[in-house]
């Protein structure tokens, strides 16, 4: 039975206040313009539901009675009760979808701005595309989300229905690439006094219709792999990147929202929440901002002095300056036996603090500020600190030298500079300070006292002189120090997002390093006194040979011997070293006995690789399971082979942060960066697909919408009942839901080869059993015939078509004359070209009533060759047979090499002489950059190999600075 849509969980956390740095406890982002909230007092009715009978499309129903809304009611939850397997047959009723007119491409769909009339529990449910007639139907959808036939009047569209039943929109117009149920109108938990939409949208640069559709998606608990490949049309075909970022920006928004809604009843229960606090609470976009607001009312706080002085009764006196000075009598207020009140000097503190108060709250005043400090230049310094010059480690303060008297325009500076200031500060070598020009506060006390705070009536001098004091205590004591923590915290917010998003890249590149397939290797790690381990592993990734041998120790010519014997033994001819220690005199080693042809026949090569995480993982649970007669020493060198051979299949068994391709790792929130990786690995795995019936538990667990406990209950089913025949199959596995099958069942792939022979097999098999059964077991039970025995393969099992889509593929095949078994042949791919070529891509969608992207996933799935990786497109390990020394550098030498670190001010490349060149950002540009490979961003990424020019050899300090040439 299937069960109600869950709640969507968060998979990005946003930071926690303990993983901030020192110099605040919140995150600050844009400000933007917020309309007061009010309490929704209607409550949203449902549209009347067509009856199944009417073949024509109804409109939008209007109001109903209480009886009719009840039933509706009723249809509608019973319709989330059948709906949820979205996987099942349902009638074809594709989505037309058209291209944006030039005229519409910058306005936003009437339906847009509409009162959310649409029922709320609808709009979360109904992205789903799930039908409640889907039993008895005979088609499927290309995607879950709901589809429409184009109707006479192209405006006209109906959402989230079978044929049999369509609502007609009128006011959704023609050119939009998407529809979006219900408008951005999206009801949240905590309801804030601005749009999460439109706050969304302003701070990722990201459309609201997308803002929205993405919010519905991952309130469905839709993965970022599932959504980017199978529902580009609601997201616009935005990345994978986009998608990470939009989805921890939300989570910002809705850990700002929380949180204010805690304060609301905590000072709610205490009694101190006022209408105007409640305004000023609801306002908050940022975790500065809701800190700022909120510190005089947090437990054991001492009290603003505005408070003191409110308690002495002065706050009448505060407004009535403002509203009617000519009333006002200041010695009135004076009690001599009170503090506070004493004479009139604290008096008039008391009204100066009150008012002080007043204007560093204002939404206005404040707004005013931010604005007129984007207007002008505004810088962050850093100076050493007194302390550390006497008492710092030399080596330390040595580190950041180039801070020691920095300066730059905050809207200039570097995330790399960010990071290392802050990294400074926390360690007290560096002092840190925003200088906002006196300009700007001159400009702000002038405006304050002439136009916004300005009196109704003729102020008094000594008055005026209060105002003025006012307004200059308000900017000195409260709005400088909360302009500079905001300064900060969105430089630091922004360093930190980049850094993970650097981190995320270079990650990518690293896992989609092509494989090196169908070579038996030797995996080298190397040591000086415990001596260099070996394992010498099949193209099949076996264990072959493992051992230990003693290069560094004076052995090396017998050790020679016993190495050149185990090569021809397993006929290997490439080598594996780790780049670790001793890497450099065993790579000598290697290179001198190539170079001497020492192992002939055989002609043997070898490569570096990084061995980052290696030891972490030999002595991890999960080497023990995969190699427990091993010793540890050895697992990291099966490991370094298996990097080269298989490097997705070898590096998910490493913590992503381990791997040591970022920049500031340990500097940035933990959280944001384990919850970037994970997703980047799961992108990986599920783009490039495994094979269901070989891969291993480790990395079944990494595919979109699958996690330990799935994955294990997949294995366990595999181990009892065989391999599986189709995709349809997963369904029996315990734990696999329609969700869990929705997200997961598009990147799993299986061997028709393979399954075609099992098959075969096992009919002969059952065969022979019957023929035995009737000639003498007649006493007995019928054997039970095993789940394989009564499932068929699905020749489109071994592509990136969704099980969903097969229906349109079957019927995209039938429309250019192929045959599923022919997927992957030449001659699939001419029928293809011949119809799209004649009636075009967009004609071909539109006749066989679905999406362009659904069509050219399809195409895609059809035409790629069997066993297709995308990993091919990417780069495979430098092999080499010579080595250059650090001493042979030359300036001007041009060289090959491998990226191995990419960061915002430049990229480290492996020009093999032991230690990595520089190529300086500036370095970088598009025009030296491979127009053949399609880049996410202007830079390198780990693996790509380039030529480069040697501009400076610093011996000294070991430092290589190149340019770049071109991208090999």
């Amino acid at each position: 039975m299937s069960s109600l849509p869950r709640r969507g969980k968060s998979v990005a956390k946003a930071p926690t206040s303990e993983e901030l740095p020192s110099f605040l406890n919140s995150t600050s982002e844009s400000e933007e313009e917020e309309e007061e909230w009010e309490p929704k007092s209607k409550i949203a009715r449902r549209p009347r539901l067509p009856k199944k009978t009417e073949a024509k499309t109804k409109k939008a129903a209007a109001p109903q009675s209480t009886v009719a809304r009840k039933m509706v009611k009723k249809v509608a939850i019973k319709e989330e009760m059948d709906v949820s397997l979205p996987i099942a047959p349902v009638e074809d009723n594709k989505m037309q979808l058209l291209k944006p007119k030039e005229e519409d491409a910058g306005t936003k769909p009437k339906y847009l701005n509409q009162k959310p009339e649409v029922p709320k529990k609808r709009e979360i449910n109904s992205f789903q595309g799930k039908n409640h007639n889907s039993l008895v139907s005979d088609e499927k959808p290309s995607t879950s989300f709901p589809v429409v036939k184009q109707e006479k009047c192209e405006e006209e569209f109906a959402f989230d229905e079978p044929p049999s039943k369509k609502i007609k929109l009128n006011a959704c117009p023609e050119g939009k690439p998407v529809k979006n149920l219900g408008g951005n109108k999206i009801k949240e938990e905590f309801e804030m006094n601005w749009d999460i939409v439109q706050a969304l949208s302003e701070i990722t640069n990201v459309e609201a219709w997308v803002c929205a559709n993405l919010i519905r998606l991952f309130q469905e608990e839709n993965t970022i792999p599932f959504i980017a490949r199978y529902r580009k049309e609601l997201i616009n075909n935005l990345e994978a990147d986009a998608l990470r970022e939009v989805q921890q920006t939300l989570e910002e928004l809705r850990t700002v929202a929380k949180k204010t809604h805690t304060m609301i009843q905590k000072l709610k229960k205490e009694g101190k929440l006022t209408s105007c606090l409640l305004k000023g609470l609801l306002n908050c976009r940022t975790l500065e901002e809701l800190d700022h607001v909120s510190a005089p009312y947090k437990t054991g706080s001492k009290g603003t002095k505005a408070q003191r002085a409110k308690q002495l009764g002065l706050e009448p006196a505060a407004l009535s300056l403002l509203q009617n000075p000519m009333e006002l009598n200041l010695f009135s207020y004076i009690r001599p036996n009170t503090k506070g009140l004493a004479n009139i000097q604290e008096v008039e503190a008391g009204v100066q603090h009150i008012l002080a108060d007043i204007f560093a709250k204002d939404k206005d005043t404040l707004d005013f500020i931010r604005k007129l400090c984007q207007q002008r230049y505004i810088s962050i310094q850093s100076t050493l600190a007194k302390v550390s010059s006497k008492n710092g480690n030399e080596k330390d303060i040595d580190k950041f030298q180039l801070y020691h008297e920095f300066s730059c325009n905050i809207k200039n500076i570097q995330h790399h500079q960010i990071l290392a200031i802050n990294r400074g500060e926390n360690l007290k070598i560096l002092t840190v300070k925003v200088n906002i020009p006196d300009g700007v506060k001159n400009e702000f006390c002038w405006w304050c006292v002439n136009e916004r705070w300005r009196p109704k009536q003729f102020l008094k001098p000594e008055f005026m002189r209060i105002l003025r004091s006012s307004v200059e205590d308000a900017y000195k004591r409260l709005i400088y120090p909360l302009l500079c923590r905001e300064f900060r915290s969105k430089l630091t917010s922004d360093a930190e997002k980049e850094s993970v998003m650097m981190f995320g890249r270079n990650l990518r590149q690293l896992l989609l390093t092509s494989p090196v397939r169908g070579r038996t290797l030797m995996g080298v790690d190397p040591g000086y006194k415990h001596g260099c381990k070996l394992a010498i592993i099949s193209p099949t990734s076996q264990i072959l040979h493992t051992d230990v041998v003693y290069l560094h120790s004076g052995q090396g010519f017998r050790e020679a011997e016993k190495i050149k014997r185990l090569l021809l033994q397993y006929n290997c001819s490439t080598v594996v070293i780790g780049n670790g220690t001793a890497c450099r005199e065993t790579e000598a080693y290697f290179a001198d006995l190539i170079m001497k042809k020492y192992f002939a026949p055989l002609d043997v090569v070898y490569c570096i690789v990084s061995e980052a995480g290696a030891s972490i993982y030999s002595v991890s649970p999960e080497a023990c399971k995969e190699m427990p007669d091993l010793d540890p020493n050895l697992r990291s060198a099966v490991s370094i082979a298996r990097r080269v051979q298989d490097p997705l299949a070898e590096l998910v068994k490493i913590e992503p942060k381990h791997i040591g391709v970022g920049m500031y790792q340990h500097d940035v929130s933990q959280t944001l960066l384990k919850a970037t990786l994970d997703s980047v690995v799961e992108e990986c795995v599920s783009f490039v697909g495994v094979d269901i019936n070989i891969c291993s538990e480790i990395l079944l667990r990494h595919i979109a919408g699958l996690n330990t406990n799935r994955a294990k209950n997949i294995i366990e089913w595999r181990e009892k009942n065989g391999p599986f025949i189709n995709r349809e199959q997963l369904k029996e596995v315990k734990g696999l839901g329609p969700k869990t099958f929705q997200q997961c069942a598009g990147f799993i792939r299986f061997n028709q080869e393979y399954i075609k022979t099992f098959c075969s097999n096992k009919k002969n098999e059952l065969g022979s059993r019957a023929l035995l059964t009737k000639a003498g077991a007649l006493g007995k039970k019928k054997s039970k015939l095993t789940p394989c025995a009564l499932q068929q393969p699905n020749p489109l099992d071994q592509t990136c078509i969704h099980p969903e889509s097969y229906n349109i593929a079957m019927r995209f095949l039938s429309l250019i004359g192929g045959n599923a078994n022919d997927i992957g042949k030449s001659d699939m791919q001419q029928k293809v070209n011949a119809v799209i070529q004649k009636e075009g891509l967009e004609g071909t969608a539109k006749r066989l009533n679905t999406t362009v992207h659904t069509l050219q996933l399809i195409i895609d799935g059809l035409t790629q060759p069997e066993g297709y990786d995308i990993r091919t497109d990417f780069d495979k390990p430098d092999f080499k047979r010579s080595i250059v020394c650090f001493e042979d550098l030359s300036v001007g030498a041009v060289l090959t090499g491998k990226v191995e670190n990419a960061t915002p001010f430049g990229v480290f490349v492996d020009i093999g002489v032991g230690k990595s060149g520089l190529i300086p950002v500036r370095n970088i540009t598009e025009a030296k950059l491979s127009k053949v490979k399609k880049r996410r961003s202007l830079g390198l990424g780990p693996g790509e190999r380039v030529e480069v020019k040697v501009l400076n050899v610093d011996i000294p300090r070991l430092r290589i600075t190149l340019d770049l040439i071109r991208v090999l």
